[in-house]
């Protein structure tokens, strides 16, 4: 008997890679041949020799077993499960150099040398019918949602016949001698695929899961000219069924041999490093990197949210490669940014999850591409961009309160640059310094950070964190100076709609912060420009200008009626917002914090009136009058509510339970705030209705 293969040989030649090896290198063996006749045929060459010597010193080692195996055929051959000999003189060369390419495939992961041996054959589907029905109905009961999956998509997988499984067998092992007689790669068939799903499903087995990883690659290059491929895929059907396939049952079979720790608090543990686990790493790794490559390929969307669903599902093993999770990341946020909505959320969802990590250093890296994909994203703002970037602002605003200690560093870096921008531009005051601070940049960044401290110190979250303050909760006053900062910069009638956006910015600071913020002083000014006697406005033809959409009026919109009127309304609305918030409504000494308010606008309505002409200004005189008219009717409602306190203005505990338990949401002014909201609603929908050109009657 010759001596016994290594463990990596026998599984080599199990693998069914030997005979492609072989008929390969004998290919190349007789192109060299020819090579060498058409020179002329003076030698043979090194290589050729060194090839002669290796095959005759083998043939005397192996000359007592060579004659056992003469005549078998390769197939015969490789079923016998051994490597002790070789039948041509160039036999055992291969087998040698066979051993060390599966050493070399070891590291790259698409073999793996710790292999359980108790994992199914999956070419070898005798006898286990029975079986696979029953663990089908296991898997009604332990995973309702994947089988609903295959109830939806692999109705086939579900209805499994052995008698077709058999002949499907019998047809593929006809097919790949045919393949490899005519030196072709194996076609993937529909019934090799089933086969390799029902070993998933039955044994969770990870042969079943290596080949089909490897034609997953093959599906994924399939279209690149220098790759050589374990497959060939004919068919479209079959090709979205491998990727399906592969997306869907990777995760399940992963979570089964080596499932990941989750804590309590949402995050995740990578898996511990056993011997399983190390040998299954590489191939993870090839695979993920294969599905990102897919990713940017196709432009379905449904492929592309099944893609990111199911890859945050793989999230937990490929934290420790550093190359890989910044790949992930970067894919994942550029769909994020550039998607349709719906990708959009599924990409964020994966990062998110990416953001589960113990890893500290992870989560840092996601919170800082995350921050600066926005700013990158919003550079301009149209009515067709601002619905995403508003998308983008609210998702990483969540993001960025899963973990208050880890975003402060964040946010103090990034409120620290928009402060250092503010103080260059008080500095030289040059239209070049002007403009680092009047861009769309600097407001959605204001109002993004606006966002984030409001929801980390939400009445709601503090319950959440069991009455634990928030380390937000301290960029609150520099958050609110380097805003209003800003807004005072330039004051004149184009920055308006600057100074509008940065207030309803603050505005929604404070109403879910409780913390009083002075903002008339930034809106009285607008609102009474609009009142001024000094100037009349001209008419004009030009549509009304749309505040949401504009931090800088055009030039041809001074001083027209529309603009003023325009200005008008979104400034007192903003006024009476900020006079109905909790803050400033909810505080019982509303009375006393109004009355300079309602004599300033009094004063500018009665200037109104006697400006140049009698209806000049008559409807932002309606509106800043209809205005007071709630303020003071508010005014007198919380005197109603306070006029039977039995403490003093000192008692301050006093104070703030009574002003817990006065309902702001009843008063007159909130209730006009209420009102208002809805009637600007309807007319933005509206808006929307017209530029989308939605139901246009076209009229010859």
């Amino acid at each position: 008997m010759g001596k016994k293969a290594a463990k990596s040989a026998r599984k080599f030649a199990a693998s069914g890679q030997l005979k492609k090896t072989i008929q390969a290198r004998r290919k190349f063996r007789d192109i060299k041949k020819k090579a060498e006749k058409r020179k002329g045929g003076k030698g043979k060459s090194r290589e050729e020799r060194e090839d002669d010597d290796a095959s005759a010193e083998d043939e005397e080692e192996g000359g007592e077993t060579s004659g056992k195996f003469k005549g078998m055929s390769v197939d015969e051959f490789l079923g016998g499960g051994f490597m002790q000999g070789a039948s041509d003189d160039d036999g055992s060369e291969d087998g040698e150099q066979a051993v060390s390419e599966d050493e070399d495939e070891d590291e790259e992961g698409s073999e793996f040398g710790d292999d359980d041996e108790s994992f199914a054959d999956v070419d070898d589907l005798e006898d286990e019918g029975e079986a696979h029905l029953m663990e089908l109905s296991k898997l009604a009961e332990k995973d309702p949602e994947f089988y609903k999956y295959l109830q939806e998509n692999d109705r086939e997988l579900l209805e499994f016949n052995m008698n077709d499984a058999r002949g499907g067998d019998d047809d593929e092992d006809e097919e790949e001698e045919e393949a490899m007689e005519e030196d072709k790669t194996p076609v993937l068939t529909k019934e090799i695929l089933q086969r390799w799903q029902k070993a998933l499903l039955d044994h969770r087995s990870l042969k079943a899961l290596r080949k089909m990883l490897i034609a997953f690659r093959s599906a994924v290059h399939m279209n690149e000219e220098d790759q050589v491929l374990a497959w060939r895929i004919d068919s479209s059907s079959v090709y979205n069924k491998l990727v399906t396939t592969a997306l869907r049952y990777t995760p399940v079979v992963l979570e089964h041999h080596c499932p990941f720790r989750s804590l309590p608090n949402g995050k995740f543990k990578a898996p511990t490093q056993t011997n399983k686990w190390k040998a299954l790493q590489k191939l993870i790794l090839s695979y993920f990197h294969n599905v990102l490559h897919l990713m940017d390929q196709i432009s379905d969307n449904d492929m592309l949210r099944l893609a990111f669903t199911e890859t945050a599902k793989l999230v937990p093993y490929v934290t420790s490669s550093r190359k890989t999770v910044k790949v992930y990341l970067k894919t994942c946020l550029n769909y994020w940014s550039t998607a349709e909505d719906s990708v959009r959320i599924a990409a964020f969802l994966s990062v998110r999850r990416l953001a589960g990590a113990t890893d500290e250093s992870v989560l840092d890296l996601v919170l800082k591409n995350t921050y600066l994909t926005l700013v990158r994203s919003c550079k301009s703002t149209s009515a067709h961009t601002l619905p995403a970037i508003n998308l983008m602002k609210n998702s990483a605003s969540e993001l960025y309160c899963a973990d208050h200690a880890a975003s402060y560093q964040h946010a103090f870096g990034y409120i620290r640059q928009l402060a250092i921008h503010l103080r260059n531009s008080m500095k030289t005051k040059t239209k070049e310094a002007y403009k680092q601070v009047y861009n769309w940049q600097y407001v959605h960044c204001v109002d993004f950070w606006a966002l984030v401290i409001a929801r980390a110190c939400d009445k709601q979250t503090l319950i959440e964190r069991g009455g634990q303050e928030s380390e937000l909760r301290a960029l609150i006053y520099p958050f609110i100076q380097v805003a209003l900062g800003a807004a005072r910069l330039i004051r004149n009638a184009r920055s308006f709609p600057f100074h509008l956006h940065i207030v309803r910015s603050v505005l929604h600071l404070t109403r879910h912060t409780q913390t009083y913020v002075p903002l008339a002083p930034y809106l009285l000014p607008v609102l009474t420009s609009t009142l001024s006697a000094s100037s009349k406005p001209k008419p004009s033809t030009l549509r009304p200008l749309d505040f949401e959409t504009h931090i800088r009026a055009p030039q041809q919109y001074l001083k027209t009626r529309v603009y003023n009127e325009g200005l008008a309304e979104e400034s007192a609305f903003l006024l009476a917002e900020y006079l109905a918030s909790p803050p400033v409504q909810g505080s019982i000494g509303f009375p006393e914090i109004v009355v300079p308010i309602v004599l300033l606008l009094r004063k500018a309505i009665k200037g109104a009136k006697g400006a140049q002409g009698k209806l000049a200004k008559a409807k932002e005189a309606g509106i800043a009058k209809g205005l007071v008219d709630r303020v003071e009717e508010s005014a007198h409602w919380v005197e109603q509510k306070r006029a039977g306190v039995p403490f003093a203005p000192g008692k301050l505990g006093d104070i703030e339970r009574w002003e817990d338990d006065l309902k702001v949401a009843d008063s007159p002014l909130a209730r006009y705030v209420k009102v208002q909201r809805k009637a600007r609603e309807k007319r933005r929908k509206l808006v929307e209705k017209a530029r989308e050109g939605e139901d246009e009657i076209l009229e010859d």
